[in-house]
């Protein structure tokens, strides 16, 4: 009989602990409620799955919480961003450009997400690399929400006309491609880079074995004028002298993209060109994409992508941290994957869900290199565009002017 007894409360016990724990997420759900504004600079299509699956998706989850989401131009958003903490009317979230993170950070101005119980679930649930880009003075101040990087698209039909019968696997290679490429006639030309900024040249200067800094992101002196830089730069600065690269790096003339196939055979850009460009205006028989051609120092490019961060001033904490969960979740990062977002989640990594574009560019991300993590970031950038700039308009030589942006970067890094 006893037997009997201690075998009926198992059961019962089997079937009320489970609906006990679900009343008890229904309540915990239920209790969040109020407002989240979320900042952002999607482009539209991205916007569009936001507005139209990924918050509709979250507000069923949450039917307490309302999203008010204000996608902004990404000219300008940084700036109106600062504004907004300095005077205490900012969002509750913002999707963060990686090298925003350490400047809000540095300003008191974001939410350490460490101390949160959900957190170290998340920080495993991600990939390490575009996590790295949250860390800042011995704190996570984000999470990585999507990542990319920058791959070498080339025109099939220019290099048919020129004679090429494959995308070039080294910078050896793409010098002899861009010589039968100049020969197609004036107004062609092999190579086409839109500026002199980081996040433009560091592909080519790490791939010659170059860096802006050392690993402790603590010094240029040795690394923005070492060797590999210099041979990078001086790289770049002879196919423009030879006609390879495009003037428009320089500023002007015709726009990277607006050229590409018919005046430029090569460009380097990220996973969102291929929906957002190529759908509309190129066949997809007539443009392929390969990893950024080997230097001396590999085949390297620059860590892109954006972080999601919720603001130290956000009125609304436990209703963000749900929606910054909601985020980082297999269906919303399924969803805003289909549109060009390349997801950070381990799970995701092979899902045959996204599309077939894709694994070149996570091939690209093994090798990739993160920007220099400094809240001081905006004025190494410009410290390095400028002293570039010189080089090109033939007002300084390349030693010297990379001898002057690394004595000058120095003095932002301490």
């Amino acid at each position: 009989m006893r037997r009997s007894i201690i075998i009926l409360l198992a059961t019962l016990m089997a079937v009320v602990l489970p609906a006990s724990s679900m009343a008890a997420t229904r309540t915990a759900k239920s209790s969040l409620s109020g407002t989240v504004t979320f900042w952002n600079t999607y482009s539209p299509d991205e916007k569009a799955a936001l507005e139209q699956k990924v918050i509709p998706a979250f507000e069923a989850k949450y039917p307490n919480i309302h999203i008010n989401n204000l996608t902004l131009p990404y000219d300008g958003t940084f700036t109106k961003l600062i504004t907004s903490i300095a005077g205490g009317i900012g969002p509750d979230v913002v999707r963060s450009d990686i090298i925003w993170v350490p400047q809000l950070a540095n300003i008191n101005g974001l939410e350490p997400l460490d101390k949160y119980s959900w957190f170290p679930s998340l920080r495993k649930a991600v990939f390490s690399g575009p996590l790295r880009t949250t860390f800042y003075h011995g704190h996570y101040y984000g999470l990585p929400l999507d990542t990319n990087t920058r791959v070498m698209f080339y025109s099939k039909s220019m290099f048919q006309a020129a004679g090429i019968s494959r995308a070039p696997a080294t910078t050896t290679e793409m010098l002899a491609d861009c010589a039968k490429i100049k020969a197609l006639g004036s107004g062609k030309y092999c190579y086409s880079e839109g500026g002199f900024g980081a996040w433009s040249i560091m592909p080519w200067v790490w791939s010659f074995g170059g860096n802006l800094t050392n690993k402790t992101f603590s010094k240029a002196t040795g690394y923005l004028n070492g060797k590999g830089t210099l041979a990078a730069v001086n790289f770049l600065l002879g196919m423009y002298h030879k006609g390879y690269l495009s003037p428009n790096i320089l500023g002007g003339g015709i726009g990277t993209w607006d050229g590409f196939g018919k005046n430029y055979a090569m460009i380097l850009d990220g996973p969102w060109t291929v929906p957002f460009l190529f759908k509309n205006q190129y066949p997809s028989s007539d443009y392929g994409i390969s990893l950024v051609p080997k230097g001396p120092g590999g085949s390297r490019s620059v860590v892109g992508g954006e972080d999601i961060v919720m603001l130290k001033g956000s009125r609304n904490k436990p209703a963000t941290a749900a929606f910054m969960q909601f985020m980082l979740s297999k269906q919303a990062q399924t969803m805003m994957g289909k549109v060009g977002q390349m997801p950070v989640l381990n799970a995701l990594a092979h899902s045959s869900a996204f599309p077939a574009y894709y694994p070149i560019f996570q091939q690209q991300l093994k090798t990739a290199k993160p920007r220099t993590p400094s809240p001081e970031w905006s004025k190494i950038d410009d410290t390095f565009t400028s002293q570039l700039s010189t080089v090109f308009h033939g007002n300084a030589s390349v030693k010297d002017a990379l001898n002057s942006a690394a004595r000058t970067v120095d003095g932002l890094l301490h």
